[in-house]
């Protein structure tokens, strides 16, 4: 494919925000991949201690299963996965932690309702951050 084409097709992906984009010519594919981009080093948060989670009457908290990025939404634009108030089943997604270029899904182990986001979106965040506290 003309590397001329190309620049186009990234400016594309920036500006609709979309998170990927593949193009075939003839027997070439190009792909272009859109990672959220994350305000200048963020500041790692500090776990809370397990007796203060364990401690805490009004609810359950959701901690983060490995470090890396919090991610409220599945892409930049698209409204958040769950909101304060939202009711959640076992298994519905509540964020992504992106970590070491991999998305991974963080699913809710609890049903209930979505006490308080504990993280500000785009973080980073160490194995064990507190995330939400479901009631």
């Amino acid at each position: 494919m003309d590397p001329k084409k190309i620049r186009p097709l990234i400016d594309l992906v920036q500006e609709t925000g979309i998170a990927e984009l593949e193009v075939a010519e003839g027997e070439r594919r190009v792909r272009i991949v859109q990672t959220p981009a994350v305000a200048a080093a963020p500041t790692p948060v500090a776990a809370p201690a397990p007796s203060a989670i364990e401690a805490d009457p009004a609810g359950t908290v959701v901690a983060a299963p490995l470090a890396g990025t919090f991610f409220r939404s599945p892409a930049p634009g698209e409204p958040p996965f769950v909101e304060v108030g939202d009711t959640v089943a076992v298994g519905d997604v509540l964020c992504i932690v992106e970590s070491m270029k991999m998305m991974n899904r963080v699913p809710s182990d609890k049903a209930g309702q979505i006490a308080a986001v504990l993280v500000d979106n785009g973080r980073a965040i160490e194995s064990g951050t507190a995330l939400f506290r479901i009631a």
